[in-house]
């Protein structure tokens, strides 16, 4: 059974992305779990993360990326494309992590996502229709979308399951959070569907700080969210520069000996808890 899950948050710098590619490792490289991962954001920071910049420019100088398949759905390639080609297999740089998959980005997207609105027949749609073949092959498919809800976050949201939000526990970060979940709501009635929130996630989370403290706490009492991923993934150094396309050798020296890689090892077998639980239906 395959879940689909969207990261959103419409706040930047909230680790959303890191958050996105650490969970995808670990879900493979501790759990055995095939994933692929769709880089949305035209920043490409997801696609960069998991194989680097030289093969990212070689696949998208070739038109090898997300961007071919709303390219076609506009009419401006030539036949039709088969997402299976465009997918990057095993993308990690980690020698020790050998299934997650790839839908790579570009900065294309950029101007193709302000034409995306002209396409006929379901421009929402673009990214299911895509994907339905090849969803079956995995356990899980983790959405980076960008922090806004244009026409690719939409498409995200489309063939989404369920979806998480990575915040600092700040006022600024977690503002938009209500926001988020009233619009989703509602494009999940307008499609008349059913997309899950499966709670916050916790990062950049500095227990020293009675900001971050008071936030986490406000936030497991707000009746709106479904819950509070209870591990709390701290600031750290380590968990920054693993954003570097490397081999750090294992995961727990990729993201920090010091409780950082404990936490997200934690959060990954909570994920897969909560959506064997809320996305049963699936």
């Amino acid at each position: 059974m395959t879940h689909v899950v969207a990261t959103i948050n419409l706040k930047g710098g909230v680790g959303k992305t890191t958050t996105t590619a650490a969970l995808a490792e670990t879900l493979s490289g501790e759990f055995g779990q095939r994933v692929l991962l769709i880089d949305l954001d035209p920043q490409t920071n997801l696609t960069i993360m998991m194989i680097g910049e030289q093969r990212w420019g070689e696949l998208d100088a070739a038109g090898r990326t997300l961007a071919a398949l709303f390219e076609d759905a506009l009419g401006d390639r030539p036949g039709p494309v088969d997402v299976s080609t465009l997918i990057q297999r095993q993308v990690s740089p980690l020698s020790s992590v050998t299934s997650v998959d790839l839908l790579p980005s570009s900065l294309r997207l950029i101007a193709l996502q302000d034409r995306v609105t002209d396409i006929t027949h379901g421009h929402t749609e673009v990214l299911t229709r895509a994907l339905k073949p090849v969803l079956a092959d995995y356990d899980y498919v983790l959405i980076d979308c960008p922090p806004n809800l244009g026409a690719m976050t939409l498409n995200g949201l489309r063939l989404a399951d369920a979806y998480i939000i990575p915040t600092i526990p700040d006022v600024m970060s977690t503002y938009g959070i209500g926001p988020v979940q009233e619009r989703i709501r509602q494009f999940a009635e307008e499609w008349g569907t059913s997309i899950v929130e499966l709670g916050v996630v916790v990062t950049k989370y500095r227990k020293a700080s009675a900001v971050h403290r008071t936030t986490v706490d406000d936030l497991n009492r707000n009746k709106q969210i479904s819950m509070v991923f209870p591990s709390l993934i701290p600031e750290a150094n380590q968990i920054a520069a693993a954003a570097e396309f490397a081999d750090f050798g294992t995961l727990r020296k990729k993201y920090g000996n010091d409780g950082q890689f404990t936490a997200l090892r934690d959060l990954a077998q909570d994920f897969i808890a909560t959506t064997k639980v809320r996305l049963a239906w699936v």
